[in-house]
């Protein structure tokens, strides 16, 4: 006589250890669910929209150069500046090479800017670190002075430092325009760099004072890591404002072989110019330089805005 075999079953309807077991269920997500989840708000999209445009208008002027850059005169003359070139011709861009010697006015910009952004960040970060950590005496009268240091219009500024200049024998110099530039564009960083330090976490310092820390130990091993990304942040915009700095440049830098690539451009468009595809060449190879400098740094400078952001 056969018997047959029953499996147990627990109060809440489950086969017990041992037993066959059926497979979960698993849940599929909703599809209205997702898609209710991923969809955008109309204000998401009407931003979305509005900073594409802004994009486009940004990046218009560079195109247009890049389209004329590479046109020859007969084809600019025949069809225009926003008809797309009928052949592929440098002539513009070596010409525009060769007249001004951009190689040496390249070379003149990344020594300045570079120097610039190097001794600007560096002249930032002591400064911020006396007045954001070490607390001196009166340090908001002194971020008043930087404020106004760095709102002041270089007009009022160019006269004394012209003067200054040909007192000491540094006119007709980089090292003039390098040393004018860092402590103008310093007095931003020492604004930006002491806010940022007053909110220093008080116990890591304490706690590398009682380790035997001294004052330049605590700011070479705890505070330059902690502040890199805000440092590489200022040596880039310090690097672009200097590599786009005209005015001060143009009446410190008046021979022709210390002068720098916004200078050479500035010259280039004159009123009696009539060369529209050296122009835009000239406008296309002064501008690029600092655009692919930005695109390098990208990554970085949006890493150190965003840790700034959350601090």
């Amino acid at each position: 006589m056969s018997t047959t075999q029953v499996t147990p079953v627990s109060a809440t309807g489950a086969p017990p250890a041992g037993g066959n077991r059926r497979p979960p269920r698993v849940r599929r997500p909703d599809a209205r669910g997702r898609s209710a989840a991923t969809r955008r708000s109309p204000g998401a999209v009407v931003v979305l929209i509005a900073l594409a445009v802004l994009a486009v208008i940004t990046l218009l002027p560079v195109l247009l150069a890049a389209l004329n850059a590479v046109k020859s005169p007969a084809d600019y003359v025949a069809n225009g500046p926003l008809a797309l070139p009928r052949s592929f011709d440098l002539t513009g861009i070596t010409s525009f090479w060769q007249s001004v010697d951009f190689t040496g006015k390249l070379l003149n910009s990344v020594l300045i800017s570079g120097s610039v952004a190097v001794i600007a960040v560096v002249l930032s970060l002591l400064t911020a670190y006396a007045i954001g950590i070490g607390r001196i005496r009166g340090s908001f009268g002194v971020l008043a002075v930087f404020m106004v240091a760095f709102t002041l219009p270089q007009e009022a500024l160019i006269y004394p430092l012209y003067v200054m200049a040909k007192a000491v024998g540094l006119y007709d110099t980089k090292l003039s325009v390098i040393i004018v530039l860092a402590v103008l564009q310093s007095a931003f960083g020492t604004y930006l760099l002491s806010s940022v330090l007053h909110t220093f976490p008080a116990e890591v310092l304490e706690a590398a004072r009682m380790d035997g820390a001294g004052t330049f130990r605590v700011l070479w091993s705890i505070v330059m890591p902690l502040t890199r990304p805000t440092l590489v942040v200022l040596a880039t915009f310090f690097f672009i404002w200097t590599w786009n700095e005209f005015f001060i440049p143009l009446v410190l830098l008046p021979s022709n072989e210390n002068q720098t690539v916004s200078v050479a451009l500035g010259a280039l468009f004159g009123q009696y110019t009539s060369d529209p595809v050296t122009s835009a060449a000239a406008a296309l190879v002064g501008v690029l330089p600092a655009l692919v400098f930005f695109l390098v740094f990208q990554r970085t400078l949006m890493k150190g805005v965003n840790i700034g952001a959350v601090k």
